[in-house]
């Protein structure tokens, strides 16, 4: 599958990098203590709870920023259905840098897989809607890199990354600016100012803020904390002039009924942070 934009050589590069030297630091002792410099061994990724595989990718891309002469044998790519008992690939080289990016590789994949595994569950619910679904900004910090890349794997659609590529005005903005209609001036200007073609969100609460947002012809309005007869009666006062998304505390059981109301996207933040984790096992092959 094509990578989403946010995955460039020098974000995950600066990724592994803060993340290895979180680990390792001055020397991963245990290693060099017990394993010659000069061993070559091989290994192997065990799956042992089913999942959407997910950190293939990733764990390539580790293993070789560690030493560019481990040689890695895919089997299972990133989004497939992996079985208990199936091997996702085999990594040979080195053994003392087997050992030391073992827990990065399977710290990724373990949180990556659980996630794509929950959001592929979700996904499938909306089949046969135009709905789409969205992840948030809920996210590890230091870790939204595969967070996110594991909502698109497992089959949802990555929402803004991050503060700077979408406006989204939310409560606390409106609230401290006095009105959605005095808050998307504002922002209306500082995308002019800076010469910024930045989007513009708008989080509503209830009709009264949708129709003021609507009169401020703005690119989506998030419908948050509604009830779905109340989101219904939204979307039809909206009349497709405008993107729709609706938000707070999206559960699975709601899916169905959220997307019926006709809404573009729903997006959760249980995505990223209520997935659970997917054991997965790096293995000496002897």
């Amino acid at each position: 599958m094509k990578k989403p934009s946010y995955v460039t050589d020098k974000n995950i590069k600066q990724f592994i990098k803060s993340a290895l030297a979180e680990d390792i630091q001055d020397g991963d002792h245990s290693t060099l203590a017990t394993i010659p410099a000069d061993l070559q061994q091989r290994a192997k990724l065990l799956v042992k709870e089913d999942c959407i595989l997910a950190g293939v990718e990733m764990a390539t891309m580790i293993f070789k920023q560690f030493d560019k002469n481990l040689e890695i044998e895919v089997l299972i790519k990133d989004g497939a259905t992996a079985k208990v008992g199936d091997i996702a690939f085999y990594v040979t080289g080195s053994a003392r840098s087997i050992l030391s990016t073992e827990r990065l590789v399977l710290n990724c994949m373990q949180r990556m897989s659980g996630i794509a595994t929950l959001t592929h569950d979700w996904d499938s619910r909306l089949l046969g809607t135009k709905t789409r679904l969205l992840d948030t900004r809920k996210t590890t910090p230091n870790f939204r890199i595969c967070e996110k890349w594991a909502v698109a794997i497992g089959g949802g659609t990555n929402h803004r990354y991050g503060l700077y590529d979408m406006i989204m005005l939310k409560d606390n903005h409106i609230d401290y600016n006095g009105s959605i209609t005095n808050a998307v001036k504002m922002a209306r200007e500082y995308n002019k100012s800076l010469k910024k073609k930045l989007k513009i969100e708008v989080e509503t609460r209830n009709l009264e803020e949708v129709e003021e947002a609507l009169k401020m012809e703005v690119d989506r309005i998030m419908l948050d904390n509604m009830d779905t007869q109340t989101m219904a009666k939204a979307v039809s006062l909206i009349a497709g002039k405008c993107e729709t998304e609706a938000s707070g505390g999206i559960t699975r059981e709601m899916l169905k009924e959220v997307a019926k109301t006709g809404v573009d996207f729903i997006s959760a933040g249980a995505l990223t942070h209520s997935a659970s984790n997917i054991d997965l096992s790096l293995k000496a092959v002897v």
